[in-house]
């Protein structure tokens, strides 16, 4: 029974040294995180039993789950003197941080979106043997954590004629909403999905400065809305406040074009055409007063009879 024992540790021996002499791993951290609308690196390097390796190398990142989920980043290096080319970027936001022919297959995350919360996992393949080929099982959790945002903040009336104020935020970790106005005694109701936050400030009755304050562990945010609610009299007090203006504006156009009209006065037009006189040039002018005044007046010789 010892002898059978101490065979067991044998063969478990040889198994576990058949494993890690496979030369094969993956060493990436279980979690990252990330700022939202800046980048992040995501860090994957990996080990191979080769001393020198010029073959095809491909490194491939997917998102969701190892083996089968969706590839957002690829490339391949033909040999060791050539850089790995990308063949798929998702949205072009994925790029390479790392070098693969230095066992590094790290890559950079560009402006950051909710979307880009997920589980990644790296993969690296070499040509040849079919076994060749080695991706994480665990992959990364990517955070986000954002600072808070004011989305929109609205003041909207119901049916009821009651009017409420709506405030919207977002933020990671998801901000606490605070709302301040004139009355202190309004109701709230509060509503969140995942990172984003609303509350509502209802039956709004004071006239004023309402602000929606959002607060969580990375700052601070504020929007402000002013509120006035119109009390006419009676039905006919608001006709009058709205036609009046309006009817002073079109007498006012009316004089403006009256006094443009009779300013201009009534246009004559001439009964009889005169044909236009030919004026003589100055040059031509002064030539005939010139020789005018020069020429003197001759008489005609008589013929007188011896």
């Amino acid at each position: 029974m010892r002898e059978f024992s101490l065979s067991l540790l044998c063969l478990l021996s040889i198994f576990r040294k058949g494993v890690q002499s496979n030369g094969w791993s993956i060493h990436v951290p279980s979690d990252v995180t990330g700022e939202l609308g800046k980048m992040v690196i995501l860090p994957c390097t990996f080990t191979h039993p080769y001393k020198t390796f010029d073959r095809t190398l491909t490194a491939i990142w997917r998102i969701k789950e190892p083996y089968n989920g969706t590839v957002v980043f690829k490339c391949t290096s033909q040999s060791a003197s050539e850089l790995c080319k990308t063949a798929v970027s998702y949205k072009n936001k994925y790029k390479l941080f790392g070098n693969p022919r230095h066992k590094d297959l790290s890559i950079r995350i560009d402006n950051l979106t909710w979307s880009d919360s997920e589980r990644y996992f790296c993969r690296v393949e070499l040509s040849g043997d079919v076994h060749d080929k080695y991706e994480s099982r665990n992959g990364i959790k990517l955070h986000l954590i954002a600072a808070p945002r004011i989305i929109n903040i609205t003041v909207s009336s119901n049916g009821d004629h009651t009017f409420q104020a709506r405030c919207m935020a977002e933020g990671e970790p998801a901000p606490t909403l605070t709302w301040s106005s004139p009355h202190h005694s309004n109701l709230t109701s509060v509503t969140s999905t995942s990172h984003r936050v609303t509350k509502e400030l209802q039956y709004l009755t004071h006239d004023g400065k309402y602000t929606c304050t959002a607060v969580n562990s990375h700052g601070r945010a504020e929007g402000a809305v002013y509120f006035y609610k119109f009390r006419a009299s009676n039905s006919s007090f608001f006709m009058i406040l709205i036609f009046v203006p309006l009817g002073i504006k079109v007498l006012v156009l009316l004089v403006i074009l009256s006094l443009t009209v009779f300013s201009k006065g009534p246009s004559s037009t001439p009964t009889s055409l005169a044909r236009p006189q030919q004026q003589d040039s100055t040059y031509e002018n002064f030539d005939r007063r010139h020789s005018s005044s020069q020429s003197l007046p001759t008489e005609r010789p008589v013929a007188r009879c011896s």
